[in-house]
């Protein structure tokens, strides 16, 4: 990635750079890309960015789950080092991460990681059960993290509003898995992550809550009672109608809606909107413009 960056050819940056240069978002949210320690092609993209006038001074990435080895068998194929037995599914450590850019400052020391939160530690969770026992073992278990990629709550601190959360994740498909249903019911909980967030919250601060759910709470093959829940919850606003947000493959799973951009109930929406760009990705951009609600 950062070698098709600098040499400035590759088509999918180039749609990627149009979408961007057309809705020139404030902040944004970006999924399924790579990470690397020192962020050099986050960097090396926000640079980019600048040549066409597009200032990103603030950016925030971290490790995800893909890709870091667990040294066990979690998804219980009997052979070890598979993509699927990673923390995250990942083919090499850093796949299809997350990041933020922001042309506000980010407070990166009061961001709140819960990547590495324990998937059996989420209150009324779905671990599988195989013939009574936990799926993989009490080894698993133990060592099971819930985010596939991460879950973030980023602090940003804009000039006129002053400080608001952006609370993103990206989960699992809930596919390419056996009868324990192993991603499905993770794909869920990471949508319940924050259910449970939300009910602990008690700071009083704005947030926008967005990312890659995978699951349509009408279509497809997920379980969609977390993000169901999530859409009518009271701390938020859901401007988006059920229109897909993602082109998969026809007849199945086909177009869904996967993708989430929910403002907190404290912002007034002044417009929202999607950008589908299929150079870019096969997911739509979404987008909200916010100001705070008056007292």
């Amino acid at each position: 990635m950062l070698r098709d960056i600098l040499k400035g050819e590759d088509s999918q940056i180039a749609a990627f750079k149009s979408v961007m240069l057309e809705v020139r978002p404030d902040i944004i949210a970006l999924q399924g890309i790579d990470y690397d320690l020192r962020r050099t092609a986050l960097k090396a993209l926000a640079d980019d960015l600048s040549k066409h006038g597009l200032n990103y001074s603030y950016l925030f990435s971290a490790a995800p789950n893909a890709g870091q080895d667990t040294g066990l068998d979690l998804n219980g194929n009997g052979q070890l080092g598979d993509a699927d037995d990673a923390h995250g599914f990942g083919r090499f450590n850093g796949m299809g991460g997350m990041a933020v850019l922001s042309r506000f400052p980010i407070q990166e020391d009061a961001v709140e990681d819960y990547s590495a939160f324990l998937w059996r530690d989420l209150p009324n969770h779905l671990y599988p059960v195989k013939n009574g026992k936990p799926f993989g073992g009490n080894a698993v278990l133990s060592v099971h993290r819930l985010s596939s990629r991460g879950h973030w709550v980023v602090p940003i601190i804009t000039p006129q509003f002053g400080k608001m959360r952006l609370m993103t994740y990206h989960a699992t498909p809930p596919l390419y898995d056996g009868p324990e249903d192993r991603n499905g019911k993770r794909n869920h909980d990471e949508t319940a992550f924050w259910l449970d967030y939300l009910a602990r919250d008690k700071s009083g601060l704005p947030f926008v809550l967005a990312g890659t759910a995978n699951t349509d709470p009408e279509r497809g093959s997920g379980r969609p009672e977390a993000i169901n829940a999530l859409l009518a919850h009271s701390k938020l606003q859901n401007p988006f109608d059920s229109s897909p947000t993602a082109d998969f493959k026809e007849p199945l799973p086909g177009d869904l809606r996967v993708d989430y951009l929910l403002p907190s109930a404290r912002w007034h929406i002044v417009n929202h909107g999607t950008l589908y760009a299929p150079k870019a990705s096969r997911h739509s951009l979404l987008w909200v413009d916010i100001t705070p609600r008056n007292p």
